[in-house]
């Protein structure tokens, strides 16, 4: 697919369907040690719902539209204080596009946006968290100018 142009508009309750389906996009490579697909798909799920149903104050949730007016992605930023200098960072929590409209430049329109409104509302980084099996993510995230701020660790208690 070519890079078409997207609408990125505020989610809505008629998007919930849309954005909870995809919740299956955040397990399709291989999680760390002692992570499980049914864990993640849990507590992401989960995290959604609270944000959706509650919407706080320092959440957003936005839906990528193609021309057609189709749903084709979600991206949720939370806007967070920076540990070292407590200014305003703008984190993406989640971000995922449907599988039918991946390579379509609809994760990068939505990075796009993200850089975009943390620019308007004076953040000083935009964050994200990726598991490090996420290749095909981590390498968008490079290409759109993101590289490794910190790296957490994690062992598991057996």
């Amino acid at each position: 697919m070519s890079d078409a142009p997207f609408l990125i508009r505020l989610a809505e309750s008629d998007d919930d369907d849309f954005i909870l389906g995809l919740v299956h996009r955040f397990i399709h490579f291989p999680l760390p040690n002692g992570r499980t697909k049914t864990d993640c798909l849990k507590g992401i799920e989960t995290d959604l719902v609270k944000h959706l149903d509650e919407q706080p104050s320092n959440s957003y949730i936005f839906v990528a539209e193609n021309d057609d007016g189709e749903a084709v992605g979600f991206i949720h930023l939370q806007k967070t204080k920076d540990f070292f200098t407590h200014r305003d960072n703008c984190h993406i929590s989640d971000i995922a596009v449907h599988e039918d409209y991946e390579g379509s430049g609809a994760g990068k329109a939505m990075l796009d946006h993200a850089y975009h409104w943390a620019k308007e509302h004076r953040c000083q980084f935009v964050t994200l968290a990726v598991f490090p099996g996420n290749e095909h993510a981590r390498d968008l995230y490079t290409r759109h100018g993101f590289d490794t701020d910190l790296v957490r660790m994690a062992r598991p208690v057996r």
